[in-house]
């Protein structure tokens, strides 16, 4: 009999501490889940018009890595899209005329080309332009975001901070020169703008 009433008493005690103890486990959070993996810059070649990559950078200025702009993340959507819409064609081969059909998409660019496959992304123009027509092309001066360099035998523009060319010019490298290639790049070297007009779309 005395066994009996202990146990009896020691069942309710070890119940009050089962309930206890559930709450607690209940409120422990579950483990976090892991950081998602930042995503690489693909591999240049052309990609289809439309693939979803849109990096950006802290601050003001477009940065490149690895031949890949990055927009910067306080600027306006429209300078984001026209960085990222050239990151599209940016690795693509020269061709004299390449990127002026009605749906801007080629298998090579030249530099208005380039520049109008640029701006078409970002709403901004309609149309492919030459050089000889972006000479009208927004308004005149310098802009705050884009800047189109023009004249009638060539065309590039400077997005962000950062120069959208198919020439090596400004590049003062030997080495460099031989070996870059022609075609839509971004070049972080600026270059001499003397015999260019500057346009800019309206608004940036």
């Amino acid at each position: 009999m005395r066994g009996k009433s202990l146990w009896t008493s020691v069942v309710p005690v070890l119940a009050i501490l089962a309930a206890t103890a559930a709450p607690a486990a209940a409120q422990t959070p579950p483990p976090a889940p892991p950081a998602p993996a930042v995503p690489a810059p693909p591999a240049t070649g052309g990609a289809a018009y439309g693939v979803v990559f849109q990096p950006t950078v802290p601050g003001v200025v477009a940065q490149a890595v690895n031949g890949v702009a990055y927009a910067p993340d306080q600027a306006p959507p429209a300078v984001k899209q026209a960085i990222w819409a050239a990151n599209q064609i940016v690795g693509m081969p020269y061709r004299l005329g390449g990127g002026h059909r009605l749906g801007f998409t080629d298998r090579a660019y030249d530099c208005s080309g380039t520049v109008s496959f640029a701006m078409h992304g970002a709403g901004l123009l309609a149309r492919p332009r030459d050089s000889s027509s972006f000479m009208r092309y927004g308004a005149a001066g310098k802009g705050a975001w884009i800047t189109v360099y023009t004249n009638p035998g060539h065309a590039f523009a400077v997005i962000a901070g950062l120069r959208l060319d198919t020439s090596t010019g400004g590049i003062t490298s030997r080495r460099i020169t031989r070996t870059a290639e022609r075609g839509p790049r971004w070049r972080v070297a600026l270059r001499n703008t003397r015999g260019f007009k500057k346009r800019h779309p309206v608004g940036f």
